[in-house]
């Protein structure tokens, strides 16, 4: 039993080592070739015939040290050779990079997109900086996007400084100039790691208003924290902002996304939520946040999430000045 055990550990790892060395090779450092393709060929087959060979006693053993060799200057290359980079050609809606300075509780955010749309990839680019005073951060507002089922999510934070005044920061993964978005491509360090800063007119906007293919449906909670939470998760994402405008990295799937990033910053915080499959998940996070009772629960979860969805409400502000206070209004004047 111990060496079936044993052999089938060790079949799994195969399989798993070989799947993930092929695609390592095949997507490379952002763009794949022939050659790349022919590589990762040869060590497919190479770990298929490893496979093969476990039941060979003879052969077992070079066979295993022939491939782990292989796979570790794959994997040396891959964590040592490919590496983030600012200076790539980005989408044009990626192109700019915010950053942010400060003093004492002066914030001065630069690179703040603010594009007007006519459609989802036709638009005006338009940038803007502006200063925020730490002493009227009221709270943070959470938007959670659904465009395909209810488990997975892109989920955005907005700052409100008051006066209808709001931030809003979008976690994403930077693409370069023609390139799609995948999700198995997010895990072998294809794109770097981005956080747009915008006005809501901009991010929030786009994704009720203009995205068609597929249609995204948003939503809008207003999780409960103290200031002194806000503000040190706000600096957080100031810090974070700043450190990947000096210095890139890589954007990841399911460690380094969107929903995990925002986990990650809420850690300056002692009373951040334990981590949960509902955050890798993403869809499920407003639930999460419901049942850690960080959420408004004097109504039931469903009732809560209908109230929440803006699209109707976004679409007939959208070219309303006012935008972030009219999905605010319409949200809170909804019958309970």
């Amino acid at each position: 039993m111990l060496k079936f055990i044993k052999t089938s550990l060790l079949v799994l790892m195969l399989i798993g080592t070989c799947a993930w060395g092929v695609l390592a090779v095949y997507f490379g450092d952002s763009h794949n070739s022939i050659i790349q393709a022919g590589i990762a060929s040869v060590f497919g087959l190479l770990g298929l015939v490893t496979l093969v060979g476990l039941g060979f006693t003879g052969w077992r053993k070079r066979l295993l040290i022939t491939y782990s060799i292989v796979f570790v200057v794959i994997l040396s290359w891959w964590l040592f050779v490919i590496n983030p980079s600012n200076e790539r050609q980005w989408q044009p809606d990626l192109a700019k990079l915010p950053y942010a300075t400060i003093n004492g509780d002066i914030v001065t955010v630069y690179n703040i997109r603010n594009f007007d749309y006519h459609g989802e990839f036709d638009f005006s680019p338009a940038y803007y900086t502006k200063t925020y005073d730490l002493t009227k951060l009221e709270g943070g507002d959470l938007f959670a996007v659904y465009w395909m089922g209810p488990a997975i999510a892109h989920t955005i934070m907005s700052f409100n400084f008051g006066d209808k005044d709001y931030l809003a920061v979008s976690i994403e993964a930077r693409k370069e100039l023609n390139e799609s978005y995948s999700t198995i491509k997010g895990f072998f360090r294809q794109y770097e790691l981005t956080y747009i800063v915008a006005d809501e007119r901009d991010v929030i906007r786009l994704r009720t208003n203009y995205r068609k293919d597929p249609l995204e449906q948003v939503y809008l909670y207003h999780p409960q924290a103290s200031k002194e939470n806000t503000r040190r998760l706000f600096l957080e994402y100031i810090r974070k902002i700043n450190e990947l405008h000096d210095k890139p990295m890589f954007y990841n799937t399911l460690v380094d996304n969107c929903t995990t990033g925002i986990w990650f910053n809420t850690l300056v915080n002692k009373s951040h939520m334990p981590f949960s499959w509902k955050i890798l998940l993403s869809g499920y996070v407003p639930e999460y946040l419901y049942e850690s009772g960080r959420l408004d629960t004097h109504i039931p979860f469903d009732q809560l999430q209908k109230l929440a969805l803006i699209n109707r409400v976004a679409q007939a502000a959208d070219q309303s000045p006012d935008f972030s206070r009219c999905i605010r209004v319409a949200v809170e004047q909804q019958p309970q």
